[in-house]
Parts: structure tokens; C-alpha cells; sequence
């Protein structure tokens, strides 16, 4: 059973954009959602100045996309300017499960009387939307779930309607929230799906949502997932990229307008169209279970023009990456056909020389395909295997990588 290559609906996963905590409180401000002030800080002393400003009580909290922060020693309550400099000394350059802290956000404090759970997602499976709700927040969300499932409520948005006040209310009692809180959080939720709909995210998520002493419903904590193929739709979401925390590949991919995602194996593929591409990967799987385990290194889809250029560009970014020990070509001319197909490569090893030193396995198919193998077979490059099927493909590639 072939269990070990992502699925595509994993796949759309990694197309998207994780925002920081102060982006996503940044995003709920700018479309109504109450939330408290916050103050982007990157030293001690800009935290310092930061609680001098806001005034009070502040909170020092990590701006790392993983959670547990709190448990990590990543949010520190301060007093006074002094103790959030201390704080930010602390915080700063700690590693939070493999993300080291280069961020803080310095926020105003808040006399919190509850805490409750609110989320909006895109659910595939069901081709809807789906919101997550709990009267009892402030805790792993996935732990309540498998606690105490009945705290959580699921209730389906039809993307059609949305979350209206009434859809909202219906929300918030499925939650378990008392008669008078209900149309107090219900406006909140429509606020929220407003930031999930409008900025095109996938996820919008506050935890926690909190009651505070006077009788206000903030979103003291938010996380916002962006839907990173809604671009040309949001240009303004470019400049939230944190790009010093981009993959160096993907962003070498990007630059050659590749799409390109780094997973963790060891077999580099390549590939016309992404469905193509998403079979190759569970091949490959599939075959490199023989092989030790053996697992797919990437997902690169050149899509229809394989010209040299986009064989060189493709081939040179996967070879940089020290995990590859082979790499599988797996193309169908279709528009482009495979004698086209084989001249890229042939080129783009040209183009490469020295650079390219790891066996490639290719597997052509499809339109003037006997003329791609000629191709390749007259070239006879020592780094070049030529492979019928696709399962012979991914199966040689599998073997070359466990060598």
C-alpha cells in the first residue's frame, strides 16, 4: 500500500504562507477585528521603548511560526520597560523546536476573565469551509479535540453564504456559549471570516479568543495562513514573506519562476505538469520502500516548455540540494515534444558541466518520443540512464540513490 508519498491535498498545504503573530494581529486590525496594541520589536532596547510606548502591564512574546511558545519561555510578562528589556534578552536568539528567535512582538497586557477557541479553515476533504469553536480555549486545540471532542464544535460553512451573524450565532451555540455572550462573540466571527475571505487565507485562527474583565472580546492571539496561489489577487501580500527564512532552493526555484518545494529524501524529481509530478512522487515512495526507504527530494514541475534554460535551471537547483544522490526525469511530451524535451537536457548538462554530478534516470514518453530516446541514446552522457516505464524509472533512480 503505497502510504509514504504526500497526497496532493498535503501537497496544496505547502503552497501557502504561514504569517507571524504581529502580521496576523497587524491584518485582524486593518479589518475590524479588536485586538490589543502591539509593537514589533528586534533588540532589547527597541522592546524597551516599545512598552515605554504602550504603557503599563506588556507581554514579550516570541514571533516564531510553531507553537508553544509559552512552555518554551517564548512569552514573558513585564511590568515595566525594564523587566521587558530583560525579557527581550532572554527571548531573543532562544530556539523555539528548531526556529531560533530574531522577532518579538511587545503587546499591551489584558485582565483576562475567559478564554475561548475560534477558527475558520479551507476543509478539502469536503470541498467546504469549516470552523472550529470551543467556549474552552487557551489550551492545544489538538489535545482538547482528543480529550474531550465534545468541547469542540465542527460546523460546516458553505463557502456560498458564509459566516453571517446568524451562521455565527449558530457557531457560538454549538460551542456551548452562555445566552449572553452569544451575540457578543457572533459579531467577532463575522469579523474574522471577513480577514478569511478577503486576504484569500486558508486559515484564520485566534487562540485565544478572550473575555476580558471589562466585558471586551479580543483576539489576544492569531494565526493566519495565506493561500500563496491567490498572489495575483493580493500583491500586497509579497512584502509579508519572510524571505531571510526562505529556503535558499526554493527561493533559487522562485527566481526562475519553478515550481519548486524541498521535501526530505533523497531521489530529485522533475516533471511536466503537476499531476505528473504528484504520481513520480508516489512512485518513487513506492519503489524506495525496497531500497531502505528511499523518498522523493522534491516536488519541481517546469510545466509545458522543457527548453534547456528550464532543464538547467531545474537540474541546477536540485542538484544543490546535499540530500539528492540521483535524479528522475520524468516527462510526457505532449505541446513540447520529447525530442525538444531531450535536447533540453542534453543542453542544460551541457550548460551544467562540472555541476552536474549525480546519475539521472529519465523516462520519456508521449509525442515524437522514439526521437527523445535517440536523442539521449546518441548523446550517451555517463550520468544519463534511459528507462521505459515510469515505474522502471522510479525504481533505477530508487536503486542509484541507496548506492
Amino acid at each position: 500500500m503505497r502510504q509514504s508519498a504526500p497526497t496532493f491535498t498535503t501537497f496544496v498545504d505547502w503552497m501557502t504562507v504561514d504569517l507571524y503573530e504581529y502580521q496576523a494581529r497587524d491584518m485582524f486590525e486593518k479589518h475590524g477585528v479588536p485586538v490589543l496594541q502591539g509593537i514589533v520589536a528586534d533588540t532589547p532596547e527597541e522592546a524597551r521603548a516599545a512598552a515605554a510606548t504602550i504603557g503599563g502591564l506588556t507581554v514579550v512574546k516570541a514571533q516564531v511560526k510553531t507553537g508553544g511558545r509559552g512552555k518554551a519561555g517564548g512569552v514573558k510578562v513585564a511590568k515595566t520597560p525594564d523587566d521587558a528589556f530583560e525579557a527581550a534578552k532572554a527571548i531573543l536568539g532562544l530556539d523555539i523546536k528548531g526556529h531560533v528567535v530574531k522577532r518579538l512582538m511587545v503587546a499591551e497586557g489584558a485582565a483576562i476573565a475567559q478564554e475561548y477557541y475560534f477558527s475558520v479553515l479551507l476543509d478539502r476533504a469536503n470541498r467546504s469551509y469549516l470552523s472550529l469553536c470551543s467556549f474552552e480555549g487557551g489550551m492545544d486545540i489538538e489535545q482538547l479535540a482528543v480529550e474531550r471532542p465534545d468541547a469542540l464544535a465542527r460546523v460546516e460553512v458553505n463557502p456560498t453564504e458564509g459566516i453571517t451573524l446568524a451562521k455565527a450565532k449558530e457557531i457560538a451555540v454549538a460551542a456551548k456559549f452562555p445566552a449572553e455572550l452569544v451575540d457578543k462573540v457572533a459579531e467577532v466571527f463575522v469579523l474574522l471570516y471577513g480577514v478569511y475571505t478577503a486576504e484569500d487565507a486558508t486559515l484564520v485562527e485566534v487562540n485565544p479568543l478572550v473575555l476580558t474583565e471589562d466585558g471586551r472580546i479580543l483576539a489576544l492571539d492569531g494565526k493566519v495562513t495565506l493561500d500563496a496561489n491567490a498572489e495575483f489577487r493580493q500583491p500586497e501580500h509579497a512584502a509579508l514573506e519572510d524571505k531571510a527564512a526562505a529556503d535558499p532552493l526554493e527561493a533559487k526555484a522562485k527566481e526562475h519562476d519553478l515550481n519548486y518545494v524541498k521535501l526530505d529524501g533523497e531521489v530529485g524529481i522533475i516533471g511536466n505538469g503537476a499531476g505528473l509530478v504528484m504520481s513520480t512522487l508516489d512512485v518513487v515512495a513506492y519503489a524506495g520502500e525496497n531500497y531502505g526507504g528511499v523518498k522523493p527530494a522534491n516536488f519541481l514541475d517546469i510545466g509545458g516548455g522543457a527548453s534547456a534554460d528550464v532543464m538547467a535551471a531545474g537540474l541546477s537547483v536540485i542538484l544543490g540540494d546535499p540530500q539528492v544522490k540521483s535524479v528522475f526525469v520524468n516527462v510526457f511530451g505532449g505541446i513540447t515534444a520529447c525530442d525538444a524535451v531531450a535536447n533540453g537536457i542534453v543542453a542544460a548538462l551541457d550548460m551544467l558541466g562540472d555541476a552536474a554530478t549525480k546519475p539521472l534516470v529519465v523516462r520519456l514518453d508521449g509525442n515524437s518520443v522514439d526521437k527523445g530516446r535517440e536523442i539521449l541514446a546518441a548523446r550517451n552522457h555517463p550520468l544519463v540512464t534511459l528507462a521505459t516505464t515510469m515505474d522502471d524509472g522510479a525504481d533505477r533512480a530508487a536503486a542509484l540513490a541507496a548506492k
